[in-house]
Formats: C-alpha cells, structure tokens, sequence
C-alpha cells in the first residue's frame, strides 16, 4: 500500500498484555501477559507469543488445540509516540485494518470502535493529542466469544464449521475450515499512523476504464476518473491534475477543479491510439499510470485499457458462462485461491510472486478470489496486472446464512464500497461475486427451519451488492453467487445452466463421476492429497507415522478426510503398505482425479468454458485439495495441473456413436460406445495437422497404427474417432493407446486401471549427474512408466524439481532437473516413484 507523504506510521515501540486472560491459559503466561511482551505492528497476537517464546509454533502436533485460548482472550495493544503540533489543520488517526472488534483509547480518551476487519477507519484525533508523549491503545474484544455472544443476543444462523464466524466481519476461514487452521485472534495487520494534514486531500480515486474502436481500425481509451476529496476546513475550489502516462512514457495531462460545495467531480481523459491490455496467452499486458495531484495529496495507480463482459444468455443446451475480454471469449483454466498463510502478516510480495509463479507455470489464466478469505492484497493484483492472470473476487460471504439487519449491514455497506474503489484500477480483476455456495445453501443444506423467519443474506446477493458494484464499478460483470444458475425456478448448481460446484466426487463417490457431468462452467472441484514429504513430517510427528495418527488428523480437517483418501483410491491403486506408499497413494491418486476432470471437462469446449479447480494453495501444512503445499513444493497434482491446463491439449474420451445416438430414448444419455481423440486449441492459431495413434504393449510392441488429419479452429475443440482397429483393445491389462501430434503433448488411454495392469514395478534405469546448481537425473523407460515423479524434498527440504509425472514408452527418456544446494545426486535418483511401484 502506498501511503501519502503526510503519513506517519505508528509501528514502533508497541507492547502485547492479555486485557481479559482465558480462563484455561496455562499458568506460566499469565505474568508475562499482565505485563506485556513486545508486539510487531502491522502484526498479531499469535505471532507476538510465539516471538516471545510464550507459544510454540502454532502450526506444529497438536499445539492448534492447546493454543485455544489465545482466540478467547481479550488483547490490548499499546504503544507511546512523541507528537508535536506542526500547524497542520488536522491530525487523523488512520488504520487501515483491524482485526477485529476494537476500542480505541488516545490519552485515556475513547475516539473509536471498530466492527470490521476488512476495512480501514479515519478518525479526527486533534482533542486527544497532546505536546510530547502520547499513549495509543487498541483493546480488541476476544473473538470466540465474542462472535458466539452476539450468536446468543441475536440468534445464531445456519453455517458450517464449529464457531459463529458468520456473526463478525473477519476473515471467515480463520475460525478454521475444512484445510484451515482455527488460529482466530487479534491483531494490527495493517498500517497504523498519523495523518497531518491541511487545505484538502484525496480521499479516494476510481479509475474506470472503456475502449472504443476509432476511424484508423485501432482503439481509443476512455478514462473516466472518479476523484473524491475531503477538505480540512472551509468550502473553497480545489484544483486537481490527472496525469495518465502510457507504457511509452508520455504523459496526458487533464487539469480540473472540485467546485466549492461539492467533494468529488468526475474526469473523463481520451487516450488515443491505445494499446489494450490482454489475458496471458491472448495478448500483452501495457499498463498505464494514473497520477492525482490534490493540494496536501498525491494519489498513484495503474490502469490497463480493457472491457470486460459476461454472456449469460440462454441457448439450446441451458445458459452459458462466457466470460469476455475486449470482445473475445475467454477458456478459463482456473484454480482457486485462499489466504496464502493463516497469518496473513506474513504474506508479502515475494510470496505472492512465488505463488503467482505456481499459476502462470502451471498454465493457470484465472484466479478465484474465495469468499472466505479477503479482498485480496494489492500486491497480487499488481502481479495479476502485469502478468495477465485474470482474477475474480468474492465479495467475503462463505457457506453460511448472514444477518441482513444493521448493524452488520452498515458495515458490508462500508467494507464493499471501500473495496470496490480500492481494487477498481486492477485491469486483471474480472469479475465481482456475490457469495460463495450461500445460494445454493440456502436452497439444499435445511437452513429453513433454523431461520426463524430471518433473511440469510439474499438481500445482500440480489440487492446491495449488485447495486454498490453498478453505481461504484459498471466496468465488470457481477455474479450474485458461486454456483449460479442466472434464472428464476433454477437450482443454483444445475449443470446446464451458468457456474457449478462439484463436490460429490471427494465426498461421496469414484471421481470416473467426473465424466457423468456436461457442466457448462465448473467453478470448484477438486481431490485431496497429503503435502510434499518434508512438509508433512515437518509438523506431524506420530511414532510411528500413521494416517489415523493423532497428529497426523490434526493437520486433516475434512470430515473423515483420510477414511475418503482411502475410498478415493480403491479400485485405482493397490492398498498401501507402508506410511511412504500411503504417501505416494494419495498423491498421486490426487493428480490422477483431478487429471480426469480437467481432461473431461475441457474435452467439452465450448459447451464448457473453463474450470477452477479447487485449490491452488495452502494455508498452512496440511493434507488437503492443494497443488502448491504450504511450504511452496509442487505437488504431484501441480504437474498433472501443468499437463492437462496446457494451451493446446490432446485427450482420448469415449463418446457416444451416431448408431449409440439413434438408439437411445429421449431423455436418456446415448452409450458412449467408441474412443474419440479430442483436440482443444486455447490459441489465436488455426491447427491442421496429422497425428499418430497407436496401440501398443507395455514393452513397446506396436500392436495397431493409424494416421488421422484434424483441424481445430482457435478457441475450439475438435474430434477425431479413433479408427476401430486401434480402440479394440486385446489384452487390457497390458496395453495402451497413445496420440502424438505436433504442438500437443502426447494423449494416454489405458483400458484398465493401474490396479489391474500388468506393470513392470521398476521400469527404468537412472544415471545423476551433478549440474550447476543441483543435478540432473537421466531416465530411460524399459517398459512402460506411469507418471514418474521425484520426491526431491525428502533428500533436501529445500529442493525442486522441475518436471514430473512423466509418462514414457519403452526406450524413450527424459530429463528431470533438481534445483537443490545439497544432497548427492544419487540420493535424488533414489527418490524417484512412479504409478508402477504402487503394489
């Protein structure tokens, strides 16, 4: 965040005491807590103990249901600044985000209450200061009972998870959830200061950008800039300046004047010739600076030149979701994304890269913002702006019923209006939603009997925020919720109609059910796997290791998380028989689900429009949906996610015969009763090409060949049937059919499962190598090998390998690079699994 040059922050010298102690704190803190330990501001309590060396790391056995206590304590913050009055005509006292329910005190004199962690406050602080020494506190109310409190003087509404989160505006997922610590505390996570100031200021800027075609065949911008100011006395005229400079260098300038009796005026600037921002893969990225000068303040942001539609309307198979950027459709291939740590103090820009670079190279061109996090930092933003990772946000309302009645109200009012302007400069950000799955709560998980009467949020969906979003930011689409059918007498997650969730392969049943679905837009879906080896064994310290362990389920917080692990492999992979192949299992069985769904799904382009797979990262170690765990290691599935996100992607699906169409009833889905290679082009390139396929036995035997031609237009799919005399298999434990054509990786089809293959268990030979910065390890298949992959950080906690989940023929090899500081290369090697040795 920058801050203006009038800002003084308040960072230094602050002191952590309990101001109201759990009654079940252990014993030894409470002295120390009664006469405080130094804080960290921005910060939270959590961290302070554990800087102080009152907590253990709270991430680490058991120590989450220990630390317990600290979420029902009451914590004072407390600091002492020098002032002097420099005869500015006011002095604010700012924060821009408190954590949560707050009493703020300046020389014992009470000036602020805060409700609201997702948004900042501005108080006038001239009475309560005074010349030399000052004294700041922030008492935060304990949020466990505090949310349960207002739970009982209101009545409590439907929602999951085991504490009344739905009660307070703070970050949903910190009460815990179902990958998610239950860390909730308090804390001074954002900026804190002084603001003295005079004459008038910028209170607040959006930037709002169009693109209209102009008679040369090129695009002209439109900025309109809504520019609001707070005047420190008086009702005099302000002159402003607009200053819009383009990825050339040359400035536009535009000179206005807010009139006296008035605080906000509207500039509109015309950016000829300008050159339009674009998503990854569909074009570059040139972003525009947009400079405000207003008396005592300076207002600094970018913005990309873009529009942004959302096509909704009904057609022959339902209600598509085309999501459109400058015009043209957009295949989302999308992951999630939550709260980058359960701290979220320690999340700065270099971690966001880190992640940012986790989607990019995974062929990742959208981000969901979910709705039980937070509006997202400015940092991510400013990453998804420059890189062209398309982003949709969440307005924060997560899987519960919320209070439609002031004051809650007055605060979502606030927290949208404060948010939308913050963000609305974001070329990236595409999207606004309502509310993830409250509609579809609302509708399947029995709310109705328990809401007495009382409104569970719609009013917020349906009415406030698509009415704050239409008056603050027309630019982008809003959607009222995520799953969402955009129709009266719909269900919300009805496959044939815009976004859908689904959740009942993990829960419920095989994840093959994937297939049984024609959704036009998939909005969650996903499969657990544990992390990366080091990270598990990092926290999770069960002698001896075992998946039922008591720490071991600490750090798995989905309802019977590993009885589903174990159900998600049966009929897949063999049972494991060890904590390592229990390891590999479900890794890789994680990789292979997901796979299979993506692969799926996009073989329906366009009918289907994209995918958000569930998740990309993690909050803290644990076995979960994640891609990247929590300590930046690549997950098997991360590959798999790399392979089947691939621009151009090549697949083997079953579909349906035209005799399978003729003979089936109305109504009923025809026998998919042939193999078809289906080709998606995510590109702005025609293909036409040839491509080979083979039936082959695992030892490299060609047992049936063919040549097919296929032309797919760009942005489309297109199928091929394979000729018959390749898709009989004879022995189906023991063969494969392979496609290979320029521009795709080559496809796979197995008509068995790696259970019942007749798989060679050590199928290749390995030489390592030491290489400039760790080593290389060369492989060479002697029979088939199903998604090699090595396990790197069990050599070096440290070490990454950048390929995996390989697949070869017999004879053919591959590299892998391992970035690492240390370990011997054949240490590495050694490391290395694969489907095969699953037995």
């Amino acid at each position: 965040m920058t801050h203006p040059p009038y800002f003084r922050a308040l960072h230094e010298g602050w002191t952590l005491t309990a101001a109201d102690l759990a009654a079940d704190a252990p014993e030894a803190v409470a002295a120390p807590l009664a006469e405080g330990v130094p804080a960290v501001v921005p910060g939270e309590a959590h961290l302070d103990l554990l800087r102080a060396g009152l907590i253990n790391d709270p991430f680490d056995g058991d120590n989450e249901s220990a630390q317990q206590w600290i979420g029902d304590t009451s914590w004072r913050f407390t600091t002492v600044f020098d002032w002097s009055d420099d005869g500015s005509a006011r002095h604010d006292l700012v924060a821009h985000g408190l954590d949560t329910v707050a009493t703020l005190v300046l020389n014992g004199i009470e000036f602020g209450r805060t409700e609201n962690q997702h948004r900042g406050y501005r108080w006038d602080v001239r009475k309560a200061l005074r010349e030399g020494a000052n004294t700041l506190t922030v008492e935060f109310a304990a949020p466990v009972p505090e949310a349960a409190a207002r739970a009982e003087r209101d009545g409590a509404l439907p929602r999951t998870n085991h504490h009344e989160y739905n009660q307070l505006r703070k970050m949903a997922c910190s009460f815990g959830w179902d990958w998610g610590i239950d860390v909730a505390g308090a804390g001074i996570w954002k900026a804190i200061g002084l603001e003295s100031w005079s004459w008038a200021r910028v209170a607040s800027v959006r930037p709002l950008v169009d693109v209209v075609a102009n008679a040369e065949g090129g695009h002209d911008g439109v900025l309109t800039l809504h520019l609001e100011i707070e005047r420190a006395a008086g009702d005099e005229d302000v002159e402003a300046l607009i200053v819009v400079t383009g990825p050339d260098g040359r400035p536009l300038e535009t000179a206005a004047t807010v009139p006296a009796g008035t605080d906000s005026i509207v500039v509109v600037s015309d950016v000829p010739d300008v050159a339009r921002w674009w998503p990854v893969g569909y074009g570059d990225q040139p972003l525009y600076s947009v400079d405000v000068e207003v008396g005592f303040g300076t207002w600094h942001g970018r913005v990309g030149f873009r529009t942004v539609e959302l096509d909704t309307a009904p057609d022959e198979h339902g209600a598509p979701f085309h999501l459109k950027v400058n015009g043209e459709r957009i295949l989302v291939r999308g992951a999630n994304w939550i709260p980058d740590h359960a701290f979220l103090t320690e999340i700065d820009r270099d971690r966001y890269a880190l992640r940012v670079a986790d989607a990019l190279e995974a062929n990742i061109n959208l981000l969901r913002v979910w709705g039980g996090g937070i509006y997202e930092s400015d940092d991510l933003y400013d990453l998804a702006d420059e890189h062209g990772l398309l982003m949709w946000q969440d307005f924060l309302f997560a899987c519960a019923a919320y209070s439609e009645d002031d004051p809650l109200r007055a605060e979502i009012e606030a927290e949208v209006r404060e948010n939308v302007t913050r963000l609305s400069p974001h070329p990236s950000l595409v999207l606004w939603n309502g509310n993830n799955e409250n509609t579809w709560g609302s509708v399947d998980w029995n709310w109705a009997h328990r809401l007495g009467g009382r409104g569970w949020g719609d009013a917020y969906y349906s009415e406030l925020l698509p009415d704050l979003c239409a008056e603050l930011d027309p630019t982008r689409p809003y959607t009222p919720a995520s799953p969402y059918s955009f129709g009266d007498y719909r269900h919300p997650n009805d496959e044939r109609y815009g976004t859908m969730h689904v959740w009942d392969v993990w829960n419920r049943v095989d994840y093959k059910v994937y297939a049984d679905y024609r959704p036009r837009f998939v909005a969650e879906f996903g499969f657990q796997g544990p992390p990366a080896w080091s990270t598990l064994t990092s926290v999770v310290h069960d002698e001896p290791l075992d998946p039922f362990g008591p720490q071991m389920l600490v750090h798995q917080k989905a309802n019977r998380g590993n009885e589903k692990l174990q159900r998600g492999w049966q009929g897949h992979l063999p049972d494991p028989q060890s904590i390592q192949d229990w390891h590999w299992t479900t890794q890789l069985n994680q990789a292979q689900a997901v796979r299979f769904g993506i692969e799926h799904y996009r073989s329906l382009t366009p009918h289907n429009s994209g995918t958000i797979m569930w998740q990309l990262n993690d909050n803290w170690p644990v076995v979960s949906w994640a891609a990247v765990d929590f300590n930046g290691h690549r997950k098997p599935l991360w590959h798999a996610l790399r392979d089947a996100y691939a621009p151009r992607l090549a697949t083997l699906q079953p579909r349906p015969s035209a005799a399978s169409y003729a003979n089936a009833w109305e109504g009923l889905v025809p026998e998919f009763d042939q193999l078809a290679l289906v080709l998606v082009n995510d590109t702005g390139e025609a293909y036409a090409g040839s491509f080979t396929l083979t039936r082959e036995a695992f030892d490299g035997t060609v047992l049936a060949k063919a040549v097919v031609d296929a032309r797919v237009e760009p942005r489309d799919s297109a199928t091929v049937v394979v000729p018959a005399e390749v898709a009989a298999y004879t022995d189906p434990g023991a063969e494969f059919i392979r496609a290979e054509g320029d521009g795709f990786a080559p496809a796979f089809h197995y008509a068995a499962e790696v259970l019942d293959q007749d798989l060679d268990p050590r199928p290749f030979t390995v030489d390592a190598e030491p290489a400039a910065g760790g080593c290389v390890l060369h492989v060479t298949a002697t029979s088939l090998v199903r998604d090699l992959f090595c396990h790197a950080d069990k050599v070096d906690p440290a070490a990454r390998a950048e390929q995996g989940m390989l697949t070869l023929r017999t004879g053919e090899s591959a590299q892998i690079r391992i970035h690492s500081p240390a370990g011997h290369p054949a240490a590495f090697a050694a490391t290395l699994r694969c489907a095969n040795d699953v037995r």
